[in-house]
Protein backbone atom coordinates (compact mmCIF):
# COMPACT_ATOMS: atom_id res chain seq x y z
CA UNK A 1 0.00 0.00 0.00
CA UNK A 2 1.62 3.31 -0.69
CA UNK A 3 2.56 5.51 1.92
CA UNK A 4 0.58 9.13 1.74
CA UNK A 5 1.44 11.92 3.70
CA UNK A 6 -0.88 13.13 6.47
CA UNK A 7 -0.96 16.74 5.76
CA UNK A 8 -2.96 17.54 9.13
CA UNK A 9 -4.62 15.39 11.72
CA UNK A 10 -8.69 16.16 12.52
CA UNK A 11 -10.13 15.13 15.46
CA UNK A 12 -13.78 16.21 14.80
CA UNK A 13 -16.36 14.67 12.38
CA UNK A 14 -16.92 15.38 8.93
CA UNK A 15 -20.03 15.56 7.70
CA UNK A 16 -20.22 15.80 3.80
CA UNK A 17 -23.41 16.80 1.87
CA UNK A 18 -23.71 15.35 -1.38
CA UNK A 19 -21.96 12.81 -3.59
CA UNK A 20 -21.46 13.08 -7.08
CA UNK A 21 -18.40 13.45 -9.05
CA UNK A 22 -16.72 15.69 -6.75
CA UNK A 23 -18.06 13.74 -3.42
CA UNK A 24 -17.14 10.33 -4.84
CA UNK A 25 -13.74 11.96 -6.41
CA UNK A 26 -12.89 13.67 -2.93
CA UNK A 27 -13.09 10.58 -0.73
CA UNK A 28 -10.35 8.73 -1.66
CA UNK A 29 -8.10 11.89 -0.84
CA UNK A 30 -9.48 13.17 2.58
CA UNK A 31 -8.83 8.89 3.47
CA UNK A 32 -5.26 9.33 2.14
CA UNK A 33 -4.38 12.75 3.63
CA UNK A 34 -6.01 13.80 6.70
CA UNK A 35 -5.38 11.77 9.54
CA UNK A 36 -8.59 10.58 10.84
CA UNK A 37 -10.96 7.87 11.49
CA UNK A 38 -12.98 6.72 9.28
CA UNK A 39 -15.81 6.24 11.06
CA UNK A 40 -15.87 10.28 11.68
CA UNK A 41 -17.11 11.03 8.28
CA UNK A 42 -20.73 10.32 7.29
CA UNK A 43 -22.24 11.58 3.75
CA UNK A 44 -25.70 12.87 3.35
CA UNK A 45 -26.95 13.03 -0.22
CA UNK A 46 -30.49 13.22 -2.13
CA UNK A 47 -29.58 9.98 -4.53
CA UNK A 48 -28.64 6.53 -3.95
CA UNK A 49 -25.71 7.41 -6.27
CA UNK A 50 -22.32 6.25 -5.37
CA UNK A 51 -23.63 4.20 -2.79
CA UNK A 52 -21.33 1.40 -3.66
CA UNK A 53 -18.06 3.99 -3.56
CA UNK A 54 -19.06 5.14 0.31
CA UNK A 55 -19.35 1.17 1.07
CA UNK A 56 -16.32 0.55 -0.50
CA UNK A 57 -14.60 2.65 1.84
CA UNK A 58 -16.73 1.80 4.80
CA UNK A 59 -18.07 5.23 5.49
CA UNK A 60 -21.80 5.79 6.69
CA UNK A 61 -23.75 6.57 3.40
CA UNK A 62 -27.35 8.05 3.86
CA UNK A 63 -30.05 8.86 1.84
CA UNK A 64 -31.62 11.90 2.88
CA UNK A 65 -32.88 15.30 0.56
CA UNK A 66 -31.33 18.61 2.22
CA UNK A 67 -34.25 21.08 1.67
CA UNK A 68 -35.07 24.12 2.82
CA UNK A 69 -37.55 22.78 5.34
CA UNK A 70 -35.53 20.29 6.67
CA UNK A 71 -31.73 21.26 6.82
CA UNK A 72 -31.60 22.97 10.62
CA UNK A 73 -32.63 19.11 11.69
CA UNK A 74 -31.20 16.77 9.63
CA UNK A 75 -27.84 18.73 9.35
CA UNK A 76 -27.64 20.33 12.52
CA UNK A 77 -27.70 17.22 14.58
CA UNK A 78 -24.63 15.68 12.83
CA UNK A 79 -22.05 18.48 13.35
CA UNK A 80 -20.66 20.11 16.26
CA UNK A 81 -18.10 22.32 17.78
CA UNK A 82 -14.62 21.52 15.89
CA UNK A 83 -16.71 19.31 13.60
CA UNK A 84 -15.89 19.87 9.21
CA UNK A 85 -19.30 20.52 7.19
CA UNK A 86 -18.23 19.86 3.75
CA UNK A 87 -20.74 21.08 1.19
CA UNK A 88 -20.35 19.64 -2.31
CA UNK A 89 -24.27 19.52 -3.00
CA UNK A 90 -26.74 21.63 -5.88
CA UNK A 91 -29.85 22.80 -5.04
CA UNK A 92 -28.72 23.45 -1.26
CA UNK A 93 -28.16 26.90 0.44
CA UNK A 94 -24.64 27.78 0.55
CA UNK A 95 -24.93 30.33 2.63
CA UNK A 96 -27.93 28.87 4.95
CA UNK A 97 -25.31 25.82 5.63
CA UNK A 98 -22.27 27.80 6.35
CA UNK A 99 -24.31 29.70 8.85
CA UNK A 100 -25.38 26.73 10.45
CA UNK A 101 -21.86 25.17 10.49
CA UNK A 102 -20.80 28.44 12.41
CA UNK A 103 -23.85 28.21 14.84
CA UNK A 104 -22.87 24.98 15.48
CA UNK A 105 -18.95 25.90 15.79
CA UNK A 106 -18.07 23.87 13.12
CA UNK A 107 -15.65 24.74 9.88
CA UNK A 108 -17.41 24.09 6.70
CA UNK A 109 -16.10 24.81 2.92
CA UNK A 110 -17.64 24.63 -0.03
CA UNK A 111 -16.87 24.74 -4.09
CA UNK A 112 -19.50 27.57 -5.44
CA UNK A 113 -22.25 29.75 -3.78
CA UNK A 114 -25.41 27.62 -4.29
CA UNK A 115 -29.06 29.25 -3.82
CA UNK A 116 -32.06 27.03 -3.26
CA UNK A 117 -34.07 24.92 -5.46
CA UNK A 118 -34.52 27.29 -8.43
CA UNK A 119 -32.30 30.62 -7.71
CA UNK A 120 -30.06 30.88 -10.92
CA UNK A 121 -32.82 30.59 -12.98
CA UNK A 122 -35.84 32.41 -10.73
CA UNK A 123 -37.19 35.10 -13.22
CA UNK A 124 -39.36 36.62 -10.28
CA UNK A 125 -35.88 38.37 -9.79
CA UNK A 126 -34.29 41.12 -11.94
CA UNK A 127 -30.84 39.38 -13.63
CA UNK A 128 -28.69 41.51 -11.26
CA UNK A 129 -30.18 39.11 -7.95
CA UNK A 130 -29.90 35.96 -9.95
CA UNK A 131 -26.00 36.78 -10.15
CA UNK A 132 -22.73 35.15 -8.63
CA UNK A 133 -22.36 38.76 -8.05
CA UNK A 134 -25.51 38.77 -5.09
CA UNK A 135 -24.79 35.84 -4.32
CA UNK A 136 -21.02 36.94 -3.14
CA UNK A 137 -22.27 40.16 -1.67
CA UNK A 138 -24.75 38.32 0.58
CA UNK A 139 -22.46 35.87 1.99
CA UNK A 140 -19.58 38.07 2.35
CA UNK A 141 -22.67 40.36 4.40
CA UNK A 142 -22.21 37.60 6.95
CA UNK A 143 -19.21 38.57 7.87
CA UNK A 144 -18.61 39.28 11.56
CA UNK A 145 -15.18 41.69 12.16
CA UNK A 146 -13.58 41.15 15.27
CA UNK A 147 -15.12 37.72 16.24
CA UNK A 148 -13.20 34.46 15.81
CA UNK A 149 -15.73 32.49 14.02
CA UNK A 150 -15.04 29.00 12.50
CA UNK A 151 -13.72 29.13 9.10
CA UNK A 152 -15.62 29.18 6.03
CA UNK A 153 -14.16 28.81 3.38
CA UNK A 154 -16.51 29.64 0.32
CA UNK A 155 -15.78 28.72 -3.62
CA UNK A 156 -12.98 26.66 -2.84
CA UNK A 157 -13.04 24.09 -5.70
CA UNK A 158 -10.59 24.28 -9.39
CA UNK A 159 -12.00 27.00 -10.15
CA UNK A 160 -13.57 29.07 -8.14
CA UNK A 161 -10.85 28.53 -5.79
CA UNK A 162 -7.52 27.06 -7.44
CA UNK A 163 -7.30 29.25 -9.95
CA UNK A 164 -7.05 32.31 -7.54
CA UNK A 165 -3.84 30.73 -6.56
CA UNK A 166 -2.40 30.45 -9.72
CA UNK A 167 -2.75 34.03 -10.82
CA UNK A 168 -0.50 34.78 -7.54
CA UNK A 169 1.98 32.55 -8.61
CA UNK A 170 1.91 33.39 -11.77
CA UNK A 171 2.34 37.15 -10.98
CA UNK A 172 5.71 36.24 -9.29
CA UNK A 173 6.79 34.48 -11.95
CA UNK A 174 6.30 37.44 -14.63
CA UNK A 175 7.82 39.69 -11.97
CA UNK A 176 10.52 37.54 -12.13
CA UNK A 177 11.11 36.95 -15.68
CA UNK A 178 10.83 40.80 -16.18
CA UNK A 179 13.13 41.95 -14.46
CA UNK A 180 10.95 43.23 -11.39
CA UNK A 181 12.14 42.40 -7.70
CA UNK A 182 9.32 41.65 -5.87
CA UNK A 183 9.09 39.68 -2.36
CA UNK A 184 5.87 37.90 -2.15
CA UNK A 185 3.42 40.44 -1.32
CA UNK A 186 2.24 39.95 2.44
CA UNK A 187 -1.31 41.44 1.70
CA UNK A 188 -4.10 42.86 -0.54
CA UNK A 189 -2.60 45.77 -0.83
CA UNK A 190 0.62 44.46 -2.19
CA UNK A 191 -0.95 42.12 -4.83
CA UNK A 192 -2.90 44.62 -6.26
CA UNK A 193 0.39 47.21 -6.49
CA UNK A 194 2.08 44.01 -7.90
CA UNK A 195 -0.33 43.46 -10.67
CA UNK A 196 -0.84 47.05 -11.63
CA UNK A 197 3.23 47.42 -11.23
CA UNK A 198 3.78 44.63 -13.98
CA UNK A 199 1.04 46.02 -16.24
CA UNK A 200 -1.24 43.11 -16.25
CA UNK A 201 -4.80 44.34 -17.43
CA UNK A 202 -6.41 41.19 -18.04
CA UNK A 203 -6.56 37.69 -16.24
CA UNK A 204 -8.58 34.83 -18.08
CA UNK A 205 -9.50 31.56 -16.87
CA UNK A 206 -8.66 29.87 -19.60
CA UNK A 207 -9.40 26.11 -20.07
CA UNK A 208 -9.83 23.80 -22.57
CA UNK A 209 -11.15 19.98 -21.85
CA UNK A 210 -10.26 17.83 -24.87
CA UNK A 211 -11.44 14.45 -22.64
CA UNK A 212 -13.30 12.17 -25.04
CA UNK A 213 -15.45 9.22 -25.02
CA UNK A 214 -16.10 5.73 -26.66
CA UNK A 215 -19.70 6.66 -26.16
CA UNK A 216 -20.91 9.75 -28.13
CA UNK A 217 -23.79 12.22 -27.27
CA UNK A 218 -26.71 11.57 -28.21
CA UNK A 219 -29.64 13.37 -29.27
CA UNK A 220 -32.04 14.83 -26.41
CA UNK A 221 -28.60 13.90 -23.51
CA UNK A 222 -26.39 16.14 -21.83
CA UNK A 223 -22.88 14.65 -21.14
CA UNK A 224 -20.36 16.87 -19.70
CA UNK A 225 -16.90 15.59 -17.54
CA UNK A 226 -18.18 17.27 -14.23
CA UNK A 227 -21.45 18.02 -12.88
CA UNK A 228 -24.60 18.64 -15.36
CA UNK A 229 -26.73 20.29 -12.96
CA UNK A 230 -23.95 22.45 -11.74
CA UNK A 231 -23.01 23.51 -15.67
CA UNK A 232 -26.47 23.79 -16.77
CA UNK A 233 -26.97 26.11 -13.62
CA UNK A 234 -24.11 28.53 -13.73
CA UNK A 235 -24.49 28.54 -17.41
CA UNK A 236 -28.17 30.13 -17.40
CA UNK A 237 -27.01 32.42 -14.93
CA UNK A 238 -26.16 36.15 -16.71
CA UNK A 239 -22.74 36.59 -18.15
CA UNK A 240 -20.62 38.41 -15.81
CA UNK A 241 -16.72 39.43 -15.58
CA UNK A 242 -14.55 41.47 -13.41
CA UNK A 243 -14.64 44.73 -15.31
CA UNK A 244 -11.21 46.45 -15.70
CA UNK A 245 -9.68 50.18 -15.26
CA UNK A 246 -8.04 50.02 -19.01
CA UNK A 247 -11.49 49.44 -20.46
CA UNK A 248 -12.99 52.08 -22.76
CA UNK A 249 -15.52 50.46 -24.93
CA UNK A 250 -19.09 49.62 -22.90
CA UNK A 251 -20.02 46.61 -23.98
CA UNK A 252 -23.92 45.68 -25.47
CA UNK A 253 -26.48 44.78 -23.06
CA UNK A 254 -24.14 45.17 -20.15
CA UNK A 255 -24.64 46.82 -16.88
CA UNK A 256 -23.33 47.32 -13.51
CA UNK A 257 -25.20 46.33 -10.39
CA UNK A 258 -26.73 48.95 -8.22
CA UNK A 259 -25.10 47.53 -5.03
CA UNK A 260 -21.80 46.16 -3.22
CA UNK A 261 -18.09 46.49 -4.76
CA UNK A 262 -19.12 47.34 -8.46
CA UNK A 263 -15.37 45.68 -9.51
CA UNK A 264 -17.73 43.38 -12.10
CA UNK A 265 -20.48 43.93 -14.71
CA UNK A 266 -22.89 41.51 -16.25
CA UNK A 267 -24.22 41.09 -19.63
CA UNK A 268 -28.32 40.67 -20.29
CA UNK A 269 -27.98 37.16 -21.47
CA UNK A 270 -26.66 33.33 -20.43
CA UNK A 271 -23.15 33.03 -19.99
CA UNK A 272 -23.50 29.64 -22.02
CA UNK A 273 -24.63 31.79 -25.30
CA UNK A 274 -21.54 34.10 -25.12
CA UNK A 275 -18.01 33.14 -26.48
CA UNK A 276 -14.49 35.05 -25.68
CA UNK A 277 -11.35 34.44 -27.18
CA UNK A 278 -8.65 33.28 -25.23
CA UNK A 279 -5.29 30.94 -25.52
CA UNK A 280 -3.79 27.84 -23.59
CA UNK A 281 -0.31 26.15 -24.59
CA UNK A 282 -1.66 22.80 -25.82
CA UNK A 283 -4.36 24.16 -27.73
CA UNK A 284 -3.51 27.64 -29.20
CA UNK A 285 -6.09 30.54 -29.49
CA UNK A 286 -10.26 29.14 -28.73
CA UNK A 287 -13.14 29.91 -28.58
CA UNK A 288 -14.75 29.38 -24.89
CA UNK A 289 -18.23 30.22 -23.23
CA UNK A 290 -17.96 32.94 -20.96
CA UNK A 291 -19.35 31.20 -17.86
CA UNK A 292 -20.07 33.48 -15.01
CA UNK A 293 -18.12 32.07 -11.85
CA UNK A 294 -17.45 33.87 -8.64
CA UNK A 295 -13.54 33.94 -9.35
CA UNK A 296 -14.37 36.37 -11.94
CA UNK A 297 -15.52 38.84 -9.29
CA UNK A 298 -13.67 37.89 -6.08
CA UNK A 299 -10.16 37.95 -8.21
CA UNK A 300 -10.87 41.33 -9.71
CA UNK A 301 -12.17 42.92 -6.18
CA UNK A 302 -9.24 41.39 -4.36
CA UNK A 303 -6.21 43.45 -7.08
CA UNK A 304 -8.18 46.91 -6.73
CA UNK A 305 -6.30 49.45 -6.05
CA UNK A 306 -7.98 52.18 -4.96
CA UNK A 307 -6.24 55.60 -4.02
CA UNK A 308 -7.71 58.67 -0.95
CA UNK A 309 -8.71 61.36 -2.91
CA UNK A 310 -9.57 62.87 0.26
CA UNK A 311 -13.67 62.77 0.45
CA UNK A 312 -13.56 59.17 -1.63
CA UNK A 313 -11.25 56.55 -2.75
CA UNK A 314 -10.70 56.54 -6.34
CA UNK A 315 -9.92 53.10 -7.86
CA UNK A 316 -6.40 53.37 -9.79
CA UNK A 317 -6.21 49.96 -11.15
CA UNK A 318 -8.35 46.75 -11.72
CA UNK A 319 -8.10 43.88 -14.59
CA UNK A 320 -10.48 42.38 -16.40
CA UNK A 321 -10.82 39.23 -15.24
CA UNK A 322 -13.52 36.42 -16.67
CA UNK A 323 -13.88 32.58 -17.50
CA UNK A 324 -13.29 31.52 -20.85
CA UNK A 325 -14.39 27.16 -21.37
CA UNK A 326 -14.28 25.28 -23.61
CA UNK A 327 -15.97 22.24 -22.20
CA UNK A 328 -15.28 18.63 -23.95
CA UNK A 329 -16.12 18.15 -27.61
CA UNK A 330 -19.44 16.50 -26.64
CA UNK A 331 -20.72 18.82 -23.89
CA UNK A 332 -20.33 21.94 -26.39
CA UNK A 333 -23.11 19.84 -28.13
CA UNK A 334 -24.75 19.78 -24.90
CA UNK A 335 -24.84 23.18 -24.67
CA UNK A 336 -26.15 23.89 -28.51
CA UNK A 337 -29.02 21.59 -28.07
CA UNK A 338 -29.67 23.35 -24.59
CA UNK A 339 -29.79 26.76 -26.48
CA UNK A 340 -32.01 25.56 -29.14
CA UNK A 341 -34.84 24.23 -26.66
CA UNK A 342 -34.50 27.95 -24.82
CA UNK A 343 -32.91 26.99 -22.04
CA UNK A 344 -34.43 23.95 -21.04
CA UNK A 345 -32.12 21.17 -20.19
CA UNK A 346 -32.41 17.55 -21.76
CA UNK A 347 -33.97 14.98 -19.66
CA UNK A 348 -31.12 12.46 -19.97
CA UNK A 349 -27.64 13.42 -18.34
CA UNK A 350 -24.36 11.18 -18.45
CA UNK A 351 -21.59 11.83 -16.72
CA UNK A 352 -18.30 10.91 -18.40
CA UNK A 353 -15.38 9.22 -16.47
CA UNK A 354 -14.57 5.54 -16.56
CA UNK A 355 -16.02 5.95 -20.49
CA UNK A 356 -13.48 8.47 -21.26
CA UNK A 357 -10.54 7.25 -23.28
CA UNK A 358 -8.38 9.81 -24.21
CA UNK A 359 -7.75 13.77 -23.75
CA UNK A 360 -6.45 15.99 -21.15
CA UNK A 361 -7.92 19.12 -19.03
CA UNK A 362 -5.95 22.48 -19.61
CA UNK A 363 -6.85 24.92 -16.86
CA UNK A 364 -5.01 27.93 -16.43
CA UNK A 365 -4.90 31.59 -16.04
CA UNK A 366 -3.63 33.97 -18.97
CA UNK A 367 -2.25 36.75 -17.39
CA UNK A 368 -1.58 39.25 -20.61
CA UNK A 369 -0.91 43.07 -21.06
CA UNK A 370 2.70 42.84 -19.58
CA UNK A 371 6.01 43.10 -20.89
CA UNK A 372 6.01 39.52 -22.13
CA UNK A 373 2.94 40.42 -23.62
CA UNK A 374 1.01 36.93 -22.06
CA UNK A 375 1.37 34.14 -20.06
CA UNK A 376 -0.29 31.34 -19.43
CA UNK A 377 0.07 29.25 -16.01
CA UNK A 378 -1.84 26.03 -14.95
CA UNK A 379 -2.31 22.37 -14.61
CA UNK A 380 -2.81 20.01 -17.42
CA UNK A 381 -3.47 16.75 -16.28
CA UNK A 382 -4.61 13.66 -18.62
CA UNK A 383 -7.20 11.37 -17.84
CA UNK A 384 -4.48 8.60 -17.80
CA UNK A 385 -2.48 10.36 -15.25
CA UNK A 386 -5.74 11.24 -13.33
CA UNK A 387 -6.83 7.52 -12.99
CA UNK A 388 -3.42 6.83 -11.94
CA UNK A 389 -2.97 9.43 -8.98
CA UNK A 390 -6.56 8.78 -7.58
CA UNK A 391 -9.36 6.11 -8.68
CA UNK A 392 -13.05 7.70 -9.03
CA UNK A 393 -11.29 11.16 -10.67
CA UNK A 394 -11.34 12.04 -14.58
CA UNK A 395 -8.77 15.02 -15.30
CA UNK A 396 -11.36 17.41 -14.51
CA UNK A 397 -12.39 16.09 -11.52
CA UNK A 398 -9.04 15.67 -10.07
CA UNK A 399 -8.75 19.01 -10.25
CA UNK A 400 -11.28 20.23 -8.06
CA UNK A 401 -11.25 17.58 -5.63
CA UNK A 402 -7.73 18.07 -5.01
CA UNK A 403 -8.53 21.58 -4.36
CA UNK A 404 -11.31 21.26 -2.17
CA UNK A 405 -8.34 18.66 0.04
CA UNK A 406 -6.30 21.65 0.25
CA UNK A 407 -8.69 23.97 0.96
CA UNK A 408 -10.04 21.49 4.24
CA UNK A 409 -5.94 21.53 4.91
CA UNK A 410 -5.72 24.84 5.01
CA UNK A 411 -9.31 25.51 7.52
CA UNK A 412 -8.30 22.63 9.63
CA UNK A 413 -4.73 24.67 10.42
CA UNK A 414 -6.75 28.35 10.09
CA UNK A 415 -9.83 27.18 12.29
CA UNK A 416 -10.85 31.20 13.23
CA UNK A 417 -11.05 32.78 10.69
CA UNK A 418 -14.81 33.83 9.54
CA UNK A 419 -15.56 33.94 6.15
CA UNK A 420 -12.79 33.36 4.15
CA UNK A 421 -12.39 33.57 -0.04
CA UNK A 422 -9.50 31.92 -1.84
CA UNK A 423 -7.50 35.40 -2.46
CA UNK A 424 -7.25 35.79 0.81
CA UNK A 425 -5.83 32.37 1.61
CA UNK A 426 -1.99 31.09 1.93
CA UNK A 427 -1.63 30.07 -1.96
CA UNK A 428 1.85 28.54 -1.30
CA UNK A 429 0.31 26.12 1.50
CA UNK A 430 -2.77 25.12 -0.89
CA UNK A 431 -0.80 24.66 -4.12
CA UNK A 432 1.50 22.21 -1.92
CA UNK A 433 -1.04 20.38 -1.07
CA UNK A 434 -2.64 20.00 -4.94
CA UNK A 435 0.13 20.08 -7.12
CA UNK A 436 1.06 16.08 -7.09
CA UNK A 437 -2.66 16.16 -8.03
CA UNK A 438 -2.10 18.23 -11.13
CA UNK A 439 -0.09 16.95 -13.62
CA UNK A 440 1.88 18.93 -15.59
CA UNK A 441 2.27 22.12 -14.05
CA UNK A 442 3.26 25.07 -16.86
CA UNK A 443 4.09 28.63 -17.77
CA UNK A 444 4.18 29.41 -20.79
CA UNK A 445 4.70 32.86 -22.70
CA UNK A 446 3.19 33.69 -25.78
CA UNK A 447 3.20 36.30 -28.03
CA UNK A 448 -0.87 35.62 -29.28
CA UNK A 449 -3.54 39.19 -29.03
CA UNK A 450 -6.96 38.61 -29.77
CA UNK A 451 -6.40 40.65 -32.78
CA UNK A 452 -4.24 37.73 -34.15
CA UNK A 453 -5.84 36.93 -38.02
CA UNK A 454 -8.70 39.92 -37.75
CA UNK A 455 -10.29 41.60 -40.37
CA UNK A 456 -9.00 39.50 -43.11
CA UNK A 457 -12.08 37.32 -44.08
CA UNK A 458 -14.75 40.77 -43.18
CA UNK A 459 -14.25 43.50 -41.73
CA UNK A 460 -14.12 43.97 -37.95
CA UNK A 461 -14.80 46.52 -35.70
CA UNK A 462 -12.10 45.86 -33.43
CA UNK A 463 -9.49 48.62 -31.23
CA UNK A 464 -6.05 48.32 -32.41
CA UNK A 465 -4.82 50.31 -30.48
CA UNK A 466 -5.12 48.26 -27.33
CA UNK A 467 -5.26 44.54 -27.99
CA UNK A 468 -6.28 43.24 -24.54
CA UNK A 469 -9.73 45.43 -24.55
CA UNK A 470 -12.57 43.50 -23.98
CA UNK A 471 -14.27 44.20 -27.37
CA UNK A 472 -11.44 42.60 -29.00
CA UNK A 473 -11.89 39.50 -26.95
CA UNK A 474 -15.99 39.04 -26.82
CA UNK A 475 -16.96 36.73 -30.15
CA UNK A 476 -19.63 39.07 -31.12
Amino acid sequence: MTDYKRHTAFGGRIVMIGFGSIGQGVLPLILRHIDMPKDKLVIITAEEKGKDVAEAYGVEFRVAPVTRENYRDLVGKEIGKGDFLLNLSVDVSSIALAELARDKGALYLDTCIEPWVGGYTDTSLPPSLRSNYALREEFLAKRRPGQKDPTAVITHGANPGLVSHFVKQALLNIARDTGVKADVPADRAGWGNLAKSLGVKVMHIAERDTQVSNNPKKVGEFVNTWSIDGFVSEGCQPTELGWGTHERHWPFNASRHAFGCDAAIFLNRPGASTRVRTWTPTEGHFHGFLITHSEAISIADYFTVTEDTGSASAVTYRPTVHYAYHPCDDAVMSVHELAGKNWVQQKSQRLMVDEVVSGIDELGVLLAGHKKNAYWYGSQLSIEEARKLCPHNNATSLQVTVAVLGGMVWAMENPEQGIVEPDEMDFQRVLEVCMPYLGPVVGVYSDWTPLQGRGELFAEDIDRDDPWQFKNVLVV
